[in-house]
């Protein structure tokens, strides 16, 4: 069971690190350092996973929690109860300007994503779920529009006429194969834990993906969909 009032705290640190990423994002400091994994990693991911993880820690001291960025978290062997945070998902797309990254929140729980929040601060929307339910919020100048509150649900496709979406720095060979074989209405590409929640929100029919991917990319979108009825 997601903890009381958690899914709004999930929210507001979300906001509060969209907030910082977008101040590094918008004074042009884009270095990039590589992680031991070879991965980028630059200041916007580490001041966002600062906020997060202390925020959590403050609100939830008895809750586990493993993020991206702090390398310590990883070795919690045999957690199956904990919060999964990226707190820059899509950080190529943050360094090549094109806005599709996001922060990604999830409440595990049994191993499974139950609870999620994907906050997308260049592009002023909030993806969350809430008692089992999935929604969207718009956001202005970094401020919650509590009035844009609406229900999220995935399309039914028309198998004759499908969307698809497709990752922008991840797309390979084996993914535009895959993709022939169905019958594509309608092709798009984004970034980051976006796709899920594109999906989740009725604007594409399914995302495949053949390359590597990480639990910490995947937990969040995974709860949105899932509460969407993907």
């Amino acid at each position: 069971m997601v903890p009381a009032g958690f899914e709004r705290v999930m929210i507001d640190l979300a906001l509060n690190a969209g907030a910082k990423i977008m101040e590094i994002y918008n004074s042009g400091d884009m270095d990039t350092q590589a992680k031991a994994d070879e991965s980028p990693v630059t200041a916007a991911d580490l001041a966002a996973d600062a906020i997060i993880l202390a925020g959590l820690k403050a609100e939830f001291p008895e809750v586990a929690i493993v993020t991206e960025e702090a390398a310590d978290s990883h070795d919690q062997v045999g957690l199956t109860d904990f919060v999964l945070v990226d707190p820059l998902d899509g950080t190529k797309e943050f360094v090549q300007r094109r806005g599709e990254f996001t922060v990604n929140i999830a409440y595990i729980e049994g191993g499974t994503p139950i609870a999620g929040v994907v906050y997308a601060p260049a592009k002023d929307r909030l993806f969350a779920t809430r008692e089992g339910k999935s929604y969207e919020y718009a956001v202005s100048d970094g401020v919650l529009d509590e009035s844009s509150l609406r229900e999220i649900r995935v399309s039914s496709p028309d198998n004759g006429a499908l969307a698809v979406i497709a990752s922008k720095s991840h797309r390979d060979q084996a993914t535009d194969d895959y993709i022939a074989k169905f019958k594509v209405s309608e092709f798009k590409s984004a970034g980051s834990s976006l796709k899920f929640c594109l999906l989740a929100a009725g604007e594409a029919d399914f995302y495949p993906r053949f390359g590597r991917t990480m639990e910490w990319d995947t937990a969040a979108g995974h709860a949105v969909l899932g509460a969407a009825g993907g």
